[in-house]
């Protein structure tokens, strides 16, 4: 059954004999004095339907414990001592200066219970009525939204350990697989733990342990190639399905082999999309510059510039289209609430228009499209155009006419535009006196055009010719580094997250964030008048 919050004190309640030690305007004094306001009990009582039993811990108290152990950044082990020993988790959960505290499991039961819930957010969400009563974002129409990688909490595997890893895995999940690796199975010994026993400095060795394993996955895969994976359970659907993954993402025919004759080496080159773990199977491999490549999970975020207030964020996989900058800024934009043309909720008073801020990774066709359709103005920096010769022609110095389907070169020729939008210019260039300046290619320029190239030109336009743009997008567009830094780091050290799979980690976002918005608010003076969020009124 689900525990309350008692009215009468403690007779060594903290708050009361060394709740003064606890800085005012700190998140513990807040909590102690309004976490029942913000977490109140009725919000949570789903969580508990049953009416017998022993008491939980108090909503509101562990929703606080909740905002920050994430906040702080600390284990599950490490936030029961807090509570049990640290004076100002004691005021701000109301526990008595002698209370025990609770086991650390007591944080992974409150977390599965609100993970299987309706509401698995509502700690995040009651912050964020908290944000919306003090009406600290009505009247400001921005939004900039950024990402970045987050370190996943499991180890990078290599290829050998993966094969390894995923064949007994089948061994484990699968009913009778046992029998049928030890049977088709004979690269290595699948039954101990250890690694296999070769000369790790040979090439050769290893070569011939790349070919053995994959040649072990493949074989253990046919045998099954007849199951019927319908009425198999999910795990070993799973387990199958990861097996076929590991077995084909980094390994390629061996020189001279047409992929026939069992020789196998390792690819020289990274498969989109790779699993890096077969522990944690959502971790990818990825890089958000050509030069720092990353694992881990990506960590996007919408925010208000000028205050800082995180008004969206989603934990994704690192690599993939759906989880790309772009695309989840789609997400955000779609779900963002309209303002209405009278002001409200946000009080633009311009019939609902935002401005959406973004770094050059934004710059997509699809989600200056989204944007432009959504009545929004996107003020996001051009991605830089490359020619295919250097100093060359653009495809800005090429004209297109949507109307009469055509595109026209700096020679002068038209050529049509096809139905998936490209114009071949082909034969035109063998003759052209242009042509050093415009393609090294023997088939000559081709120019492939976005379903939204006009919202691509115009944006490259505006960019070189307002200056007034560039500067608003310096003013406001850094802004939301400072958040991404909030969110990522502590004390100047990367974070590192602390649970496996998408799911847990989207959930401990949302807690940062409700934690940082609410340390936020505190910061601009945040209190409760008659029923009221309000915020200090702010100095010049």
């Amino acid at each position: 059954m689900q525990g309350v919050e008692r009215a009468d004190r403690e007779l060594l309640d903290a708050a009361a004999l060394v709740g003064h030690l606890v800085p005012e305007g700190s998140v513990f004094a807040f909590l102690a004095a309004h976490r029942q306001d913000v977490f109140p009990d009725g919000e949570f009582e789903d969580l508990f339907p049953s009416g017998r039993g022993r008491p939980s811990i108090p909503a509101s108290v562990m929703a606080s414990i909740l905002v920050l152990q994430t906040l702080y950044d600390l284990s599950d082990r490490e936030t029961a001592e807090a509570a049990r020993c640290d004076l100002r988790w004691k005021v701000a959960t109301g526990m008595a200066l002698d209370h025990k505290g609770f086991d650390p499991s007591t944080l992974v039961y409150w977390r599965k219970r609100l993970a299987k819930s309706e509401r698995p957010q509502r700690i995040n969400e009651a912050v964020r009525k908290v944000v919306e009563e003090t009406g600290i974002l009505r009247g400001r129409g921005k939004r900039a939204v950024d990402s970045t990688i987050v370190a996943d909490a499991v180890a990078t595997q290599d290829t050998i350990t993966q094969l390894i890893a995923a064949i007994r895995r089948v061994g484990r999940l699968v009913p009778g697989a046992a029998e049928v690796i030890a049977a088709v199975c004979t690269g290595h010994d699948y039954r101990g733990p250890g690694k296999p026993s070769i000369d790790w400095d040979e090439a050769g060795a290893k070569d011939a342990l790349v070919s053995a394993l994959v040649n072990d996955a493949n074989a253990l895969l046919e045998a099954y190639a007849e199951v019927d994976l319908d009425e198999a359970a999910e795990s070993v659907r799973a387990a199958l399905a990861l097996l076929a993954l590991v077995a084909g993402q980094d390994v390629e025919p061996a020189e001279g082999s047409d992929g026939t004759d069992g020789r196998w080496r390792i690819a020289r080159k990274v498969a989109p999309d790779r699993v890096i773990s077969t522990v944690d199977q959502d971790a990818r491999h990825t890089r958000k510059s050509p030069e720092a490549r990353r694992d881990g999970y990506r960590a996007h975020v919408a925010a208000e510039p000028e205050t800082g207030i995180i008004t969206d964020e989603a934990l994704t996989k690192a690599a993939g289209t759906e989880n790309s900058d772009p695309g989840v800024a789609e997400k955000f934009l779609a779900a963002d609430e309209p303002v209405a043309d009278d002001g409200g909720p946000d009080g633009t008073g311009e019939g609902g228009a935002r401005e959406w801020y973004g770094d050059s990774a934004y710059g997509t066709g699809d989600l200056r499209g989204a944007i432009d359709d959504a009545g929004h103005e996107a003020v996001i920096k051009p991605k830089p155009l490359q020619a295919p010769v250097e100093g060359g022609f653009t495809v800005d110095d090429f004209t297109v006419d949507e109307q009469a389907g055509t595109v026209g070169c700096p020679a002068g020729h038209t050529r049509p535009i096809s139905r998936t939008r490209v114009a071949s210019f082909g034969a035109l260039c063998r003759e052209c006196p242009l042509r050093e300046r415009c393609t090294k290619s023997k088939t000559g320029r081709k120019i492939v055009l976005h379903q939204r190239d006009d919202l691509l030109r115009a944006a490259r336009r505006d960019w070189a010719a307002q200056p007034e743009l560039r500067e608003k997008y310096r003013k406001f567009r850094p802004n939301v580094e400072r958040v991404i830094s909030q969110i990522a780091s502590r004390g100047g050290r990367r974070l590192k997250l602390r649970y496996r799979g998408t799911e847990k980690n989207n959930a401990w976002l949302t807690r940062r964030t409700a934690g940082l918005n609410l340390r936020n608010l505190l910061g601009r003076g945040l209190t409760r008048t008659a029923g009221v969020w309000v915020l200090a009124a702010q100095t010049a």
